[in-house]
C-alpha cells in the first residue's frame, strides 16, 4: 500500500489526528495527548472506565500510521518471559537457543489494565521504557526507533489489583485521565457504529501516513525555542511540588512527596511538542500549563490529611499553577 507524505510535517500530523478524530467521537483531548507523547517520545498511562475507547484510540493510532502494534493483556498468572520473550532450545542450531521475542517488540504496546498483573512483571516493562531495550539471558536487544507503550487501568475496580509502584509511575511522561462523551457526542457514536457495521466490506481503504512523518516531527520539535525564562518557570513548577511550604501553608500539608526530575524533564519535552502542534516556534506559559496536570498528577504523592480531606493530585496541581507566577 502506498503511503503519503504531505508538503510538511505539520499538515501530515494534522492529518493523522483528523483521521483518528473520526473513528474516536468526542475524545478529542484523549487524541492530542497520544500524538504528544507520540511526538515527544514518551510512554503513556491512561486511566478510565470500560468502553471509553483506549483500545480503539492506539489502534487507530497504528492504523493510521501503518506501524505495529501489540497488546499485551495483563492478568495475575502473567510471566515477564510471556511479555520480554524467551530463549527456546533448538538442538539442531550450531548455539543452541533461540531468542523468541515477546509482544514488546513490536511500535506501538498496549498493557491493558496493567495494574492486574503482579509488580515483577510490571516491572519487565520497565527496561523497554527507560532504556529501549530488553535483557534476555544477560543478552541485550533493542527496540524499534519507534517505540511506545499505552498502559491503562481501570480507576473504580480495584479488587484483584497490584498498584503501580512509584518507580514504574515515574516512568510514565503523561498520566491521562478521561471521562465519559457529552450527550452530543455519545449520539455521533452511535451513528458511526450502525455506519461502521453496514459498510464494514465495502469502505474504502486510505492511504497511510508514512511513520517516517513522527521522526521529521520530531526533529522540527527539538528546535522549539523554550526561553530561559520558560526554563525557569518550569523549575518553580517542580520545586512547588518538592517546597511547597515556601509557597502556601495549605500546599504544605498536601503534599509529602514532589516530583521527580523527571518531571522537569516532561513538561519540558510535552510543552515543546504541544506548542509545535499548535503551530507556534516557540513555547508560552500557557504550553506549559497545558500539559501540567498529565505531567504531574502520577508524581505527586499525597499526605493523609489531603486523602482524608478529599484533595486530589489535580486540585494540588491547579494549586501550584495559581500560586507559581511566570517570570517577567
Amino acid at each position: 500500500m502506498e503511503q503519503i507524505k504531505s508538503s510538511t510535517t505539520q499538515q501530515s500530523v494534522q492529518e493523522l489526528k483528523n483521521r483518528m478524530s473520526k473513528s474516536i467521537i468526542g475524545q478529542d483531548d484523549l487524541i492530542q495527548r497520544i500524538l504528544i507523547v507520540l511526538l515527544a517520545d514518551g510512554n503513556m498511562l491512561l486511566e478510565g472506565l470500560p468502553g471509553l475507547a483506549k483500545t480503539r484510540a492506539i489502534k487507530s493510532l497504528a492504523h493510521e500510521l501503518n506501524c505495529g502494534l501489540s497488546r499485551i493483556q495483563f492478568t495475575p498468572d502473567l510471566l515477564p518471559s510471556d511479555v520480554t520473550g524467551t530463549e527456546i532450545y533448538q538442538p539442531e542450531l550450531e548455539e543452541k537457543f533461540l531468542f523468541q521475542p515477546g509482544p514488546i517488540f513490536s511500535n506501538l504496546i498496549l498493557a491493558d489494565e496493567i495494574n492486574r498483573a503482579p509488580a515483577k512483571v510490571q516491572s519487565a516493562l520497565l527496561e523497554a521504557m527507560e532504556e529501549r531495550q530488553v535483557t534476555v539471558s544477560g543478552k541485550t536487544y533493542p527496540m524499534d526507533p519507534l517505540f511506545m507503550v499505552m498502559a491503562t487501568q481501570n480507576p473504580v475496580e480495584q479488587e484483584g489489583t497490584y498498584p503501580l509502584p512509584e518507580a514504574q509511575m515515574d516512568r510514565f511522561l503523561m498520566h491521562v485521565v478521561i471521562d465519559y462523551p457529552d450527550d452530543k457526542s455519545e449520539l455521533k457514536i452511535l451513528q458511526l457504529n450502525r455506519q461502521e457495521q453496514s459498510h464494514e466490506n465495502g469502505k474504502a481503504k486510505a492511504e497511510k501516513i508514512d511513520p517516517q512523518v513522527i521522526f521529521d516531527a520530531r526533529k522540527e520539535i527539538a528546535g522549539i525555542t523554550i526561553s530561559e525564562n520558560m526554563e525557569k518557570y518550569i523549575v518553580d513548577i517542580i520545586s512547588a511540588t518538592r517546597y511547597p511550604g515556601k509557597y502556601d501553608q495549605e500546599l504544605d500539608t498536601w503534599l509529602d512527596y514532589g516530583a521527580s526530575p523527571r518531571g522537569s524533564i516532561a513538561l519540558d519535552r510535552t510543552s515543546r511538542a504541544h506548542a509545535w502542534l499548535m503551530g507556534n516556534d516557540f513555547v508560552s506559559p500557557d504550553d506549559i500549563r497545558a500539559v501540567a496536570h498529565e505531567c504531574l498528577r502520577h508524581r505527586l504523592l499525597l499526605s493523609y490529611e489531603a486523602n482524608a480531606e478529599g484533595i486530589t493530585a489535580d486540585k494540588a496541581v491547579d494549586k501550584i499553577l495559581e500560586l507559581v507566577a511566570v517570570v517577567a
